[in-house]
């Protein structure tokens, strides 16, 4: 790659003063070092309205094309790094994202050390790292696949009527598991665990985990806990056909389809995962206690007169 152009897809919230100012600084970096700042199509045309000077920005899919993106740098939130997952999601670029918002779970950077993420991605001292991802398909009664998608985070079947449950049955590799009324079901990655997933009772899972997660919301049932399966399972939810309304499908709460009674939402592993680029090595017990400010006053750090691990054989 050395002498080629280099292109960078900055992707902000246009719509918050603060993530167009980044914007600013992101792009003028990038300037600074020869590499060529890109911006969604939608985005440059928001931007363009408060500061005319990002009109003159290429445009993805425009002016350039999505194989030729070296990296996306992402000012935002978690809802902009998976609208930036999902612009990327065809080509190979990984998804680098600065947290401008509250948790930013997603983030690999704090808006105070901007600069510095900006110059680790000139200099390519960056590692990529790749997370499951889940293939999400509607079928109808007669099996045919009427909608086709994915998720990083999680995917959810939710009743579309709030006075109503709906009537689902779980099946995981093709056996039906356990049936009941609820408000709907999350079926989650790793990546997801500390989202939708986390609120509604299911368990924290590391990323070098590999599993999916189904966990029922508000089941009226005796048999509803959350449950852990493998990597290459296989979770249906099938809308039963005695319910009263439809339900809804939710991917990352950005790609949604009606599920009328019949209707069975199948999810898998992707056979694409998700690229994330990665500055720090920190461990994920450490974002854990930073982005949720988890108490920790008292520890004491490893015990030092009888170190771990302790041979116990």
């Amino acid at each position: 790659m050395t002498g080629a152009q280099r292109h960078i897809l900055v992707v902000a919230n246009a719509g918050r003063e603060d993530t167009v100012e980044a914007a600013h600084r992101v792009i003028g970096a990038l300037r600074a070092a020869g590499a060529l700042p890109v911006l969604p199509a939608e985005e440059r045309e928001a931007l363009a309205l408060t500061a005319p000077e990002f009109a003159g920005i290429p445009a993805l899919g425009v002016d350039v094309r999505l194989d030729q993106i070296e990296l996306a740098i992402v000012l935002g939130g978690d809802g902009t790094i998976l609208r930036a997952a999902e612009l990327v999601r065809e080509g190979t670029a990984p998804v680098l994202g600065i947290n401008m918002g509250h948790v930013g779970f997603l983030a690999e950077s704090e808006r105070d050390d901007m600069d510095e993420a900006v110059a680790r991605v000139i200099a390519r001292d960056y590692r990529v790292e790749e997370r499951l991802a889940l293939s999400v398909r509607v079928k109808d009664v007669t099996g045919a696949v009427i909608f086709d998608t994915w998720a990083l985070n999680e995917a959810t079947v939710e009743k579309a009527s709030r006075e109503r449950m709906i009537e689902v049955v779980i099946e995981i590799d093709e056996r039906p598991l356990s049936s009941f009324g609820c408000d709907g079901i999350v079926i989650s990655t790793p990546t997801g665990s500390t989202a939708y997933n986390f609120s509604a009772g299911g368990p924290v899972i590391w990323p070098t985990v590999e599993a999916i997660t189904v966990v029922p919301l508000s089941a009226h049932a005796l048999f509803a806990t959350p449950l852990v399966v493998g990597p290459e399972a296989t979770v249906a939810i099938e809308v039963l056909t005695r319910t009263a309304s439809t339900g809804i499908l939710w991917c990352d709460g950005r790609r949604s389809h009606e599920l009328p009674p019949g209707a069975r939402v199948v999810v898998r592993r992707s056979e694409t995962p998700v690229r994330l680029a990665r500055l720090h090595p920190s461990a994920f017990t450490e974002r854990l206690v930073r982005k949720f400010h988890l108490p920790v006053t008292g520890w004491r750090g490893p015990d030092t007169i009888n170190p771990w691990p302790r041979d116990v054989s």
